[in-house]
């Protein structure tokens, strides 16, 4: 891992279509954009703005996500999350992300990822399945 650049930001950008919907994903029963998928575009910001500092070996893995979901988006609309590096303590860099649609604030959050090796990463979670974990 290269040094850390407290205060940099990355903003990931989708359209809101059906299929992030909280009725299509299932956590909800109204048109609107769902909570997870909220969620899951903030971590891709923070994991995109922190894959420049990775090694090929590396990765980053979410191990906490502190979120509001404070307003209702409409299919066809677009929203972004912005994450920007807060801290860093050895391998676990901390996240403020902010997510806005066209009218504005839609959710903020505190996000904490931590840097792996990859291929460890994976061996370790595969051998739960044959119980030597």
């Amino acid at each position: 891992m290269k040094d850390i650049t407290i205060g940099i930001t990355h903003k990931e950008t989708r359209k809101v279509s059906e299929d992030l919907s909280a009725k299509a994903v299932g956590s909800g029963e109204v048109a609107v954009y769902a909570t997870p998928m909220m969620i899951a575009l903030m971590e891709n910001s923070a994991a995109m703005l922190l894959k420049q500092f990775l090694s090929e070996e590396e990765t980053s893995v979410g191990t906490m996500i502190n979120t509001t979901h404070e307003a209702a988006t409409p299919c066809g609309m677009t929203v972004s999350a912005e994450a920007e590096i807060i801290k860093q303590e050895g391998r676990k860099i901390t996240f403020q992300i902010t997510a806005v649609d066209e009218a504005g604030i839609i959710g903020q959050a505190v996000h904490e990822r931590v840097v792996v090796n990859k291929a460890k990463f994976e061996a370790r979670a595969q051998a739960k399945l044959n119980g030597s974990v």
